[in-house]
């Protein structure tokens, strides 16, 4: 039985962090104050030993988000409250993270962030596209020695798609800078280098020639450049394509896409201590459309995969995507103080599309609870010793649970714990009351065993440690 279970934080309150010792303050911390998060498992899980949970408000003030998309402003949405002041519903949780480390002068910190996010785009279901949905963010701010953090929010990326089990991914790795180099030696205007850039994103989802036309037409774009752009973003291999690049002529004397090649190079030594890069693409096609991203961006797709019992399966894309953002935080910073920072994007929603369809196809059943064991019983009249053992259940920590009738029915009983996902039963009876003990059943295997009562708690938690 799948066990996928998430655990609802408090819709209002104040941005909170969790001291872990991983963050370094300077001043107080004086901040908005919504906030709405709910933290998944097991995503949250390969999170938490790592960062410090920093949440942000879901409607910050309008100008705090417009500016930062690019092309993407779009789909901000766009509020006023009763006194007039102008809002938007949070767009990623990025930006707000941005800003609450300027306002609180934190030079270091690595965060994490479960919440919703908002998007006026038109909802897809089978390609896990909605306008209200989860994301999760993992981030690393401070200045560190270049790409060792870049390195760890990949691995995070592979170990979270690892553990899983959707099936086949890749991880697209490139670098504004190096692309930025592409569109200077194919002879693109800096004032074009946005508008090309945002279009050359699109090439996942459209052919090149599209692309071409679309520079051509509506980028304004000469043919030349975008033919001379072609021969660059069509590429995509490992170390072989940086060396290859680093040797290319026109690239090899573009400071900036020099500096970026220089740091892929370094950043693909570093996945391979890591032992990913079986599952990492250097694709020069991958640029991530918005506009803070500054160093390496990248991007995880789920493969396509057959599945014979699905009509129409979920084809969701991107999963995860992130990159280095170094000169966002200095756009809140009064004095324009910049913090470097790195950081991806879990997609939730489009991984429990994913997952769903599964399922539904498995017929696999769904844990929809935490409840380690339900008290139950065996005859009438035996609501006082299921309230006394529960009792004794909650005392020591063990997540019980009984249903709130005087006598119910022990079938009963035993099909809601098969229809939520509760993996023992400790039933009482009128017999194991005599002889001082508690039959507890598993529920997968129906398998009945009598438990002292003194031993019950410790034999709950030896048999749910392995569930």
């Amino acid at each position: 039985m799948a066990s996928w279970t998430f655990t609802l934080g408090s819709l209002f309150g104040g941005d909170r962090e969790v001291d872990s010792g991983l963050a370094e303050l300077e001043g107080g911390c004086v901040y908005c104050p919504v906030r709405g998060d709910r933290a998944l498992c097991p995503i949250s899980g390969s999170l938490h030993p790592r960062a410090t949970l920093v949440t942000s408000p879901f409607a910050p003030p309008q100008e705090t988000l417009l500016g930062k998309y690019g092309e993407q402003s779009k789909l901000i949405y766009e509020l006023q409250d009763q006194g007039g002041e102008l809002l938007a519903l949070r767009y990623d949780l990025t930006v707000p993270f941005a800003r609450y480390l300027a306002m609180n002068k934190i030079k270091k910190m690595k965060r994490y962030h479960v919440a919703k996010v908002y998007r006026r785009d038109n909802p897809a279901t089978t390609r896990g596209r909605y306008r209200e949905f989860y994301q999760c963010d993992f981030d690393i701010a401070g200045q560190f020695d270049p790409m060792i953090p870049d390195a760890e929010c990949l691995k995070i990326v592979h170990e979270i798609l690892s553990d899983l089990q959707l099936g086949d991914f890749v991880i697209k790795v490139n670098d504004r800078r190096i692309l930025n180099g592409v569109f200077a030696v194919c002879g693109v205007p800096e004032s074009k280098l946005i508008p090309a850039c945002s279009t050359v994103d699109k090439l996942d989802k459209v052919p090149w020639e599209e692309v071409r036309s679309e520079m051509v037409g509506e980028k304004g774009l000469s043919p030349e450049a975008a033919d001379r752009i072609g021969e660059y973003v069509q590429l995509h291999g490992g170390l072989d394509l940086i060396e290859q690049l680093l040797q290319d002529p026109k690239l090899s004397q573009n400071k900036v896409a020099k500096e970026g090649l220089g740091d892929m190079k370094l950043l693909f030594e570093y996945l391979t201590l890591f032992g990913i890069t079986g599952k990492i693409s250097f694709d020069l096609s991958l640029a991530r459309g918005l506009d803070y991203y500054t160093g390496v961006i990248f991007e995880a797709v789920l493969l396509q995969q057959e599945n014979e019992h699905v009509e129409e399966p979920v084809s969701v894309g991107s999963v995860a995507g992130g990159g280095r953002y170094d000169g966002l935080v200095g756009m809140f910073d009064p004095k324009g103080r910049k913090v470097p920072c790195v950081g991806v994007s879990i997609g939730i929603e489009r991984i429990f599309s994913i997952l769903e369809q599964r399922l539904e196809a498995s017929e696999e059943k769904i844990r929809t609870t935490e409840t380690q064991v339900l008290v139950a019983s065996a005859q009438k009249k035996l609501l006082e010793e299921r309230l006394k053992l529960i009792s004794e259940l909650w005392d020591a920590g063990i997540k019980a649970e009984m249903l709130y009738k005087k006598n119910p029915k022990l079938l009963n009983q035993l099909q809601y714990c098969e229809e939520t996902g509760i993996p023992l039963v400790a039933i009482v009876g009128e017999q194991e009351l005599k002889d001082g003990v508690v039959k507890l059943r598993i529920v997968a295997t129906r398998e009945e065993v009598n438990v002292r009562r003194e031993s019950l708690v410790e034999e709950i938690r030896i048999r749910t440690s392995q569930c």
